[in-house]
């Protein structure tokens, strides 16, 4: 392993060459000169024999099983040193690149025969998995007038989540009854699904037919009855990973953004008794067959966690075919991207052929950007183009959704700040057409 002097030695090579510096102007110091140089000689290769005799600690990792994008996990680290002799020591972990850790290097002094648990957080940046290199380990000589590297532990894999954390909020708040805080609407919409519920009292504006005339003459009193929303629908989200997904949109992409709401939609229609596939497309072609029940969000994550984006364009009416060859059940098919105005014309055909089989909710991502240009009041020549470019692009982003709506696509068009809610609550408004 690599071994380099320290600045201990260095100095005193320094002060050996003003010794001899002096010795060439006064010869009272040639034999001064002499004497140092050879005990710098003797204690260097002396230091330098027992660095290289000396073992390094033993390097135990114990990783987390998963961590979700931009949230500190903590790595707990011990180093554990066989040795009779104390060990100066700095140590900086193997952490993947774009991973963020104010921890490293450290340094300090591990005991004899002791051990050491260095454990810190680290926030990994990017989806997929992550892998953490051998531990960098610089050992100190004795007498300090070396340092040794040496690489020790072993690679190891973590992956790396979308940023669950707004499907656990509503899950927490989903169990104390307090949806609502989430804004998130579950309305009610009684007798129009086709699953019955419960018996229940009358209440007024019941309508007549869900009297239940039988129950009315045992109880002496009106018994209506109650409906609920029919369960085992499929939702099908396709996800567009083409390049218009790559912009930032505050501190990460779209599509990180895009990911987040579909967790979010997963798991209330999860928890609803609904089906959830996803289909992938522009440049990401992948397809996850619809899955049932709560306990199926595990394989939604491990489906999701290691999507990235191309740098390629997005073929709608590919993606729209290969949908149709995948689900022929009647679904609710959710189409999330971020909508352009030159898309008016290839994004209405492929939509129309979902039509004629599927209910089918167009999500688009609106820039946050686009939104403060048309807020901001111009003060410049310059800030008033941009005004005027933004407002040109917004009418023209709204001219593509109404010609939308009016093949009978369900649209939303929010900011990354509303759109997991907003998409959450148009699955809940339009599922009982399905």
């Amino acid at each position: 392993m690599p071994i380099r002097p320290t600045a201990r030695l260095v100095a005193l090579l320094l002060a050996w060459a003003l010794v001899g510096l002096a010795a060439s102007w006064s010869p009272v110091f040639s034999p001064w000169w002499s004497i140092f140089g050879w005990a710098i000689l003797g204690v260097a290769a002396l230091d330098l024999l027992l660095v290289r005799l000396q073992r390094p600690p033993r390097i135990e990792r114990r990783m987390p099983g998963r961590v979700a994008i931009g949230v500190a996990a903590e790595v707990a680290l011990r180093l554990v040193n066989d040795g009779k002799r104390p060990i100066v020591i700095a140590v900086f972990d193997g952490i993947p690149e774009h991973a963020e850790c104010e921890a490293f290097p450290w340094s300090g002094r591990l005991r004899g025969r002791g051990s050491l648990d260095l454990n810190y957080l680290v926030a990994l940046n990017q989806r997929g998995e992550a892998w953490f290199g051998k531990t960098h380990l610089l050992l100190t000589s004795l007498a300090g007038l070396w340092k040794r590297l040496h690489l020790r532990g072993g690679e190891e894999m973590v992956r790396v989540y979308p940023n669950y954390q707004p499907v656990l909020g509503y899950a927490l708040m989903a169990m104390a009854h307090r949806q609502e805080q989430t804004g998130i609407v579950r309305k009610n919409r009684t007798g129009l699904s086709r699953d019955f519920h419960q018996l229940r009292d009358y209440q007024m504006g019941d309508s007549l037919s869900q009297v239940d005339w039988k129950a009315s003459s045992k109880r002496q009193t009106l018994i209506s009855r109650d409906f609920e929303e029919q369960l085992d629908q499929s939702v099908i989200l396709m996800l567009d990973c083409g390049r218009r997904m790559r912009a930032i949109d505050g501190e990460v992409s779209q599509f990180e953004h895009c990911l987040n709401a579909m967790l979010l939609i997963s798991y209330i229609a999860l928890r609803q008794g609904d089906q959830v596939g996803i289909l992938s497309f522009g440049g990401t072609d992948r397809w996850l067959p619809p899955v049932k029940g709560v306990s199926a969000m595990k394989t939604v994550l491990n489906h999701l966690y290691d999507y990235e984006t191309s740098p390629f364009p997005s073929d709608f009416s590919e993606a729209a075919e290969r949908l149709l060859r995948h689900q022929k059940r009647r679904s609710m098919v959710v189409v999330i991207t971020n909508l352009r105005g030159e898309d008016g014309a290839e994004l209405r055909q492929p939509l129309r052929r979902l039509r004629r089989e599927h209910v089918v909710v167009l999500a688009s991502l609106r820039e946050m950007g686009i939104e403060e240009m048309i807020e901001r009041q111009p003060g410049t020549f310059d800030e008033a183009l941009g005004y005027l470019s933004a407002l040109d692009y917004a009418a023209e982003r709204e001219r593509v959704l109404a010609g939308l709506r009016g093949d009978g696509v369900v649209t939303l068009d929010e900011t990354a700040r509303d759109f997991p809610v907003a998409l959450a609550n148009a699955y809940l408004d339009h599922r009982e057409i399905i």
